[in-house]
């Protein structure tokens, strides 16, 4: 991938997309083609169309959806897979139209059948049911593999798909109801300490087992991906570690510095029981991430601080 190149990055204000500019920048690629929603609107297929036909990007990058945790994700049903399927819809087919050199798809991890064995293999795709709570984004994100998967078969398009892991780090979304376990977790905690509580509730039981990576680990994944990988199939990006919540828990506790003490609320569902991706074709290929879990906490903790002070 030439510096020179034009990419598009959709979503670049996201958790995701802004990794990915500030590890493009990082590395000497000035030619990045970014919009606001409010200046593209990624679910209308003209102006995704007009824009392609005046920019004609070399590389893309889909780093953007409607994304959100369980609850948002059991709540807003419709437009999680309505909005999903609109965004990536339009630019695969706008990408194909004008010749896109590249394009990398970016799904999520719950793609994956609900109580498929462990750790997760790419080809357990579509071998069982999903997780009820996120079946209509995990569902849009499967059809996202699928066009991509099409576009090659019927028109060659060098269209390649990576399913990261639980994300986490610097520009994540903090919001109590509709955020994830570990942004969820930092702000609770956060807000308990600063109220002085003695004790935090956590929802479920604490039990599931969860892997994460640090989220400029999957932007510089992104960009090994793009320069290295052009096979038909879609690959995982993991950490291959995997913590429990209650362990994770204790661990965004002390970060923090909140001094009480957890209760865990086993009346709220806890979800998928346990999601560890076998990243092992991404290995192989000489890609590992860098970041300890104990180390993207705090830089998560700080990066909480510095947005919300």
């Amino acid at each position: 991938m030439e510096l020179s190149a034009k990419i598009f990055i959709a979503g670049h204000r996201g958790m995701v997309g802004a990794a990915l500019v500030r590890k493009l920048r990082i590395d000497g690629c000035e030619n990045l083609l970014l919009r606001t929603s409010s200046e593209l609107d990624l679910r209308n297929q003209q102006q995704v169309n007009d824009f392609f036909e005046q920019h004609q990007p070399d590389y893309v990058v889909i780093a953007a959806a409607r994304v959100g945790g369980i609850v948002a994700n059991n709540t807003f049903r419709a437009e999680f897979l309505y909005e999903n399927l609109a965004i990536e819809g339009n630019i695969i087919h706008a990408a194909y139209v004008n010749k896109t050199k590249k394009l990398l798809f970016l799904g999520s991890s719950c793609i994956y059948p609900k109580l498929a064995p462990q750790p997760l293999k790419e080809e357990y795709l579509l071998t069982g049911l999903l997780e009820q709570t996120n079946e209509p984004y995990a569902i849009a994100k499967i059809a996202g593999i699928k066009l991509c998967e099409a576009y090659r078969d019927q028109y060659g398009c060098n269209f390649i798909s990576a399913m990261p892991t639980n994300l986490y780090g610097m520009g994540d979304n903090y919001h109590l109801q509709h955020s994830h376990v570990i942004p969820a977790l930092i702000r609770k905690f956060h807000e308990a300490k600063t109220a002085g509580s003695a004790v935090t509730e956590i929802w479920g039981s604490g039990s599931p087992m969860r892997e994460f990576m640090f989220v400029d680990d999957l932007a510089d994944a992104c960009l090994f991906l793009l320069r290295n990988y052009d096979e038909r199939s879609f690959i995982n990006v993991g950490s291959g570690e995997e913590v429990s919540i209650k362990d994770l828990a204790y661990m965004v506790k002390q970060v923090v510095g909140f001094e009480g003490d957890i209760v865990f609320d086993t009346t709220k569902p806890d979800g998928t029981p346990r999601k560890l991706m076998d990243s092992s074709r991404l290995h192989s290929l000489g890609w590992r991430h860098q970041v300890s879990l104990n180390t993207g906490l705090d830089l998560a903790y700080r990066s909480f601080l510095n947005e919300h002070s």
